[in-house]
């Protein structure tokens, strides 16, 4: 399950935290280059367009969007994740309009066929997620900016990596995107665990694009692989750990013994944006590193 499924809002946005632009020169947007009417269907391009300086160009936003919390304020909201105003769209008079995945296919040909250019990727890596940002600054003619941006979000990566690489102990960790049923697998969560010093679980869900291709028809095998950390966030509704320990034979799971039940917020980690490879990665951290300071 997605918070994108659903609506125009998220229930936890006030909950989320802050939003730094980039402080990367970028010469580029000041002159006549590229798109300057863009409609982002998504909260990823927001983001980026933001850090890269090129906010201004942005006419609609997703109604997920709350980072950076500023674009809520400044921009009308025209979609969803499955679903788009698309005659408010239209009014816009976008020259770019940019989405995301497969689920969005509906929406971008109905924009094409009357007669906006679109462009939707389907990353799903943290190298994906680091070429996008590189591509999106191409597309809209900031790539100087776009790519000192992206050297910069895998400069960070790579100092989580060292810093992890020095731990003591690795913990197994468990991440539960859905509660209702079980979800878990999102191929850039799993790779920022391993950045972030763990090891998920389920890597062989990796694979698995669609998030009911991802559903644990066993909550029994949670178990069975014995997970040091849990990790929830259930897609824009609060992870509520006393449910998690109240499940059928969970008790005997190390981290429902030891109390390590975490909530990682839904916008800074089911995004496969800057968010994730920033502030989700940061915390997935934290608490990793505080696991191996009581567990090492």
């Amino acid at each position: 399950m997605n918070s994108r499924d659903s609506g125009f809002g998220i229930r936890d946005s006030e909950e989320q935290g802050g939003f730094s632009e980039s402080r990367i020169p970028n010469p580029e947007s000041r002159r006549s280059i590229g798109p300057h009417r863009i409609v982002c269907l998504t909260e990823e391009p927001t983001e980026v367009l933001y850090a890269l300086g090129a906010q201004d160009r942005i006419v609609g936003i997703s109604g997920f969007t709350v980072r950076p919390l500023r674009a809520r304020k400044e921009k009308p909201k025209v979609s969803a994740f499955t679903s788009a105003k698309i005659d408010e769209i239209l009014k816009l008079e976008p020259d770019f309009v940019v989405g995301f995945s497969d689920i969005q296919a509906d929406i971008a040909a109905e924009l094409v066929r009357r007669g906006v250019e679109v462009w939707i990727s389907n990353h799903r890596s943290v190298e994906g997620i680091v070429d996008y940002v590189r591509r999106l600054g191409a597309l809209v003619g900031v790539a100087e900016a776009a790519n000192a941006y992206a050297d910069e979000l895998q400069r960070g990566l790579d100092a989580i990596a060292a810093e992890a690489a020095r731990l003591p102990r690795r913990p197994r960790v468990y991440f539960e995107e859905w509660d209702e049923p079980l979800i878990t697998g999102i191929r850039w969560v799993g790779e920022l665990i391993r950045i972030a010093g763990g090891d998920d679980v389920f890597p062989e869900l990796a694979a698995e694009s669609l998030a009911k291709q991802r559903i644990l028809a066993d909550a029994g095998e949670v178990v069975r692989r014995a997970p040091d950390i849990i990790l929830g966030s259930w897609c824009g509704k609060k992870f509520r750990p006393e449910r998690v320990v109240a499940r059928p034979g969970w008790d005997a799971i190390p981290a429902v013994r030891d109390g390590e039940l975490h909530e990682i917020k839904s916008p800074i980690i089911l995004q496969p944006g800057p968010a994730a490879l920033t502030d989700g990665v940061r915390e997935i951290a934290r608490i990793v590193r505080e696991w191996a300071a009581r567990h090492g």
